[in-house]
């Protein structure tokens, strides 16, 4: 249906900023809402942002709540992570993916898993 493919990650000192991209090739990604999550290593798939088909809707847990921000431009069938006031917790690789039905909340994945971007915060 749809392919993503993160980027934007990298090394980060405490406090900084990262903003990741997920671009999909096909044309069917704006008819689904889109949601980032994040792996640590041992650890299970946490969810971390949600967005609506339009844009007009975003929810976020508490762990990302304040700090990131989810954004899509819809023309460039990109979905956007701005990640602020970073913490070495964040550390993780960060996913994209979009959702069976266009609602943000709540957010059900309904595509296949890319590769993801390291995301990497020293203290």
């Amino acid at each position: 249906q749809v392919q993503l493919v993160e980027s934007g990650g990298g090394l980060v000192q405490t406090g900084g900023s990262l903003r990741l991209s997920c671009a999909a090739a096909g044309r069917t990604f704006n008819d689904y809402a889109a949601g980032w999550f994040r792996q640590a290593p041992g650890k299970d798939r946490e969810f971390v942002a949600s967005i609506n088909w339009s844009g007009t809707f975003t929810y976020y847990p508490d762990s990302a709540k304040g700090r990131f921000t989810i954004s899509r431009d819809n023309a460039k069938n990109t979905v956007y992570l701005q990640m602020n006031s970073l913490k070495p917790e964040d550390t993780a690789v960060y996913y994209c993916n979009t959702g069976k039905t266009g609602s943000a909340r709540p957010f059900v994945s309904g595509g296949s898993w890319g590769q993801g971007t390291q995301v990497t915060v020293s203290s």
